[in-house]
């Protein structure tokens, strides 16, 4: 049976070939889930998931992270998403969706990390510019509908598949491109670091992510939740009995809406909760902090939201299948949210290879688990995140800034010749 081409260039997943039985399971995967061209490959990662005997893996990055660790003249700075707080356990007998922030921290320390910073600050800055961006569009009659631009995969369907609507994707760069851009400019301005001395490493649910950063210039690596499982092992590292640690400061602060990042619908949620206070100037009400219209599990949701001074029409999907049959009736909408995987990055290519009849219950319980630690959350607003705050004050000056637009904000290629190449 016909399998899922894999090239020896693919920065984000590998074949083991004597693994392999051609039993086509991956191809299944890509056909029903993504319904791409034949031997095209966007990155996601769904196909590592359902090879039952392991064939699929993701490119794996770690043994050289390891060697910048024990190279005394580097900095090696690691950032954390999300998503990999509430799956991370899943490797170590924890309870599925198990919120293990502190522990994960410790364990970044114990392998020699010299810095443990937070993604969700990333997600908390993306939202910034994301929202002023929207608001922009719409007041000025811009493009709509913009699309989120969170996930690589989702970008890379979209330069292949629809480029002559690559206006529509906001110019931001994902959390962890962000991320990384600060590390290696605002970070290393107030620590006098030299930027080529510092590598930046991110720990994430997604393989896609791998391929994500050699567009630019910002992160050096990306390390898989099943990866950092490696790690930790080879180190003989027991997450059970690992001291428990708290980010480190600067990058280390993240608010409820970053949190949410790592589920179908979080991005949608924080960007409007963050539209509302730069629209109206005044905190976002409760029935922003708790859209239930845009979580669920559904493939796509909808809704009208109200922001104040306008009211929008909003749209949630993940799944590049759903994408391509309801793509010529998304016009309608102002802003759209699209992610890859199910229920977005806590179904991501590159977490816990879980039996199929368990994932569904694993995916339910990380959202959830992420929602509840939103709940708790003192700050749930990006806006709200002082460390945010004084970042623009003393570095960036404003949401979209001159200086914004040079380090967080990217262009988009077209790549149908690729596809064309592939058929």
């Amino acid at each position: 049976m016909a399998k899922v081409f894999v090239s020896e260039d693919n920065l984000s997943l590998q074949r083991i070939n004597e693994k392999c039985i051609d039993c086509g399971a991956c191809l299944q995967t890509c056909t029903q889930f993504n319904h791409l061209a034949p031997n095209d490959c966007v990155n996601c990662g769904q196909c590592i998931l359902t090879c039952p005997m392991g064939a699929l893996v993701p490119k794996y990055n770690y043994k050289e992270v390891f060697a910048n660790i024990h190279d005394e003249e580097k900095i090696v700075v690691v950032s954390v998403a999300p998503a990999v707080r509430v799956s991370i356990g899943d490797e170590f007998g924890f309870l599925p969706g198990e919120f293990l922030e502190k522990k994960l921290v410790g364990a970044l320390k114990a392998l020699g990390f010299d810095y443990v910073f937070d993604v969700t600050y990333g997600a908390d800055l993306t939202i910034m510019e994301e929202a002023t961006e929207l608001i922009k569009r719409i007041q000025n009659k811009g493009v709509l509908p913009m699309y989120t631009s969170c996930c690589p995969s989702w970008v890379e369907f979209m330069e292949k598949y629809y480029p002559e609507d690559l206006e529509h994707l906001s110019t931001c760069k994902s959390p962890i491109g962000m991320q990384g851009a600060i590390i290696k400019n605002y970070f290393a301005t107030l620590k006098n670091l030299n930027p080529k001395d510092i590598v930046t490493v991110t720990i994430a649910p997604c393989v896609s992510k791998k391929t994500e950063i050699k567009k630019a210039e910002d992160n050096d690596y990306v390390l898989t939740t099943s990866e950092l499982a490696m790690m930790l092992r080879e180190q003989e590292l027991d997450l059970n009995k690992v001291e428990e640690e708290n980010f480190d400061t600067l990058l280390g602060s993240g608010s409820g809406a970053g949190v949410i990042f790592g589920t179908s619908g979080g991005v949608m949620e924080a960007a409007l909760r963050t539209a509302y206070f730069l629209l109206n100037k005044k905190e976002a009400p409760l029935k922003l902090l708790n859209l239930q219209s845009v979580r669920g599990k559904e493939n796509f949701r909808e809704a009208e939201v109200d922001l104040g001074l306008i009211k929008i029409k909003v749209a949630v999907l993940y799944g590049l299948d759903a994408v391509q049959k309801m793509y010529s009736t998304l016009s309608c909408y102002h802003f759209i949210e699209v992610m890859t995987c199910p229920n977005g990055c806590i179904g991501g290519g590159g977490q816990t290879v879980l039996p199929k009849q368990k994932q569904g219950v694993y995916i339910d319980a990380r959202s959830k688990s992420l929602y509840e630690e939103d709940k708790v959350k003192t700050k749930k607003c990006s806006y709200e995140n002082e460390e945010i705050q004084e970042m623009y004050e003393n570095y960036l000056s404003s949401p979209l800034s001159k200086k914004a637009e040079e380090i967080l904000h990217i262009t988009y290629e077209d790549k149908s010749n690729v596809l064309k190449a592939t058929e």
